[in-house]
């Protein structure tokens, strides 16, 4: 990982305005920071030079500047080794494409009247790998009887997906479940570039939930005291009430230390609140048991990862996709092409003397090189995307 990751923490802005800043994918930045691949169709040098600009004009210092682009270790569980440094692996980089838009001679030519990776319209829409699968169970469980989570996966990977569909069918299974959304736009981790999500704000949130009607005490012992009255009442009424956190991985510490008293809220033996974070891999970063300022958090919150999708179920996830849309795969793509979008989206790797490949096979971005490639196609007047036309884009 580069030590740019940090840096951008500490001046408070987003991997997204940085991406916005160099016009490159949210997911091309997130490979850099977090892997240190560097994206091969531009020099590095000049890359280096304009994300230097962009981080002085953040308020970076010289020193964070100057050491922004040395490798660190990543903070993980249960490890003590040092960080490995990466080796050059020699094969081409996976090129990550911004959001793509099936152009209207792409869908005459391909007799498609819906974008396959479009925006789910009902819950019959989402594909379900076994891995998706027990994240989704995980949600659910948690929902229904309580816990403490955090879900964590990289952009594109289908976490407000899963959000979306917890909420759908905790309504559709008319579960006692009261969840509570607090908002989370321009949130960030520090009030210098955003504002930060305080305990104070979520418990407005979870009060505005359970009790509407009830206007807010003055002050904040008051308002935790009134807010712990009012969700026993409404345990008591046969309620269970699940706090869900998206980007959680904006959330400052003393918010983050916060929540463990909030889960403490109880009535005898039963908590109160179930808590469902969700974020990005830096959310990972934050809640490290080398992390001392979050340990009570850390001891009490099951994390959960999102992995992409497996090589072997990409046909599998595509033949979903277009069956959904009404198109046989067949008429779209052949093995070939399929082959083809599985190694540009995969990237093999060396670390510790072991050879290992970082997998990029998310949902967005299968679905950005598809479009793309169909596109591609168009253009060129083939019936079908294969191998070729997918190394063309």
């Amino acid at each position: 990982m580069l030590k740019l990751k940090h840096v951008l923490q500490g001046v408070g802005r987003p991997q997204s305005a940085l991406a916005e800043s160099l016009k490159l994918s949210e997911a091309a930045i997130a490979q850099l920071l977090n892997h240190g691949q560097w994206p091969r169709s531009l020099d590095n040098e000049e890359l280096q030079g304009r994300i230097r600009v962009f981080l002085t004009e953040s308020g970076a210092n010289d020193a964070d500047i100057a050491n922004a682009f040395e490798e660190v270790d990543l903070p993980c569980a249960n490890t003590t080794d040092p960080a490995l440094k990466k080796e050059p692996s020699g094969e081409d980089e996976p090129m990550l494409l911004p959001k793509q838009t099936l152009l209207p001679s792409t869908r005459k030519a391909f007799s498609l009247f819906r974008d396959p990776f479009d925006e789910l319209s009902c819950a019959q829409d989402m594909w379900v790998s076994p891995d998706i699968r027990y994240v989704r169970e995980v949600m659910y469980q948690t929902a229904r009887h309580g816990g403490f989570i955090a879900v964590e996966g990289e952009s594109g990977a289908g976490k407000s997906t899963l959000r979306r569909d917890l909420v759908n069918r905790i309504a559709e299974n008319n579960d006692p479940v009261l969840i509570i959304e607090p908002y989370v736009l321009a949130s960030e981790d520090n009030d210098t570039k955003g504002k930060s999500l305080k305990s104070t704000h979520i418990a407005e949130s979870m009060m505005a939930a359970v009790s509407p009607l009830t206007k807010p005490k003055n002050s904040p012992e008051a308002r935790f005291a009134q807010l712990h009255k009012a969700l026993k009442e409404s345990h008591a009424a046969g309620y269970r009430h699940c706090l869900v956190i998206e980007e959680a991985h904006s959330l400052p510490i003393p918010t983050l230390k916060h929540l463990k008293r909030i889960l403490e809220l109880e009535v005898g033996f039963t908590k109160l609140v179930s808590i469902i974070m969700i974020g990005q891999p830096e959310l990972s970063v934050k809640l490290s048991e080398r992390n001392a300022d979050v340990r009570e958090v850390v001891q009490r919150c099951e994390r959960v990862t999102l992995p992409p999708v497996e090589g072997a179920r990409l046909e599998e996830f595509l033949k979903f996709r277009f069956e959904r849309a009404g198109k046989p795969l067949a008429e779209v793509i052949d093995d070939g092409g399929i082959q083809a979008i599985a190694s540009r989206l995969s990237q093999a790797d060396r670390r510790g003397g072991r050879d290992e490949t970082i997998s990029l096979l998310y949902p967005l971005a299968i679905g950005n090189l598809m479009i793309a490639a169909m596109n591609l196609a168009t253009h060129l007047g083939v019936p079908t995307v294969t191998a070729d036309v997918v190394k063309g884009v």
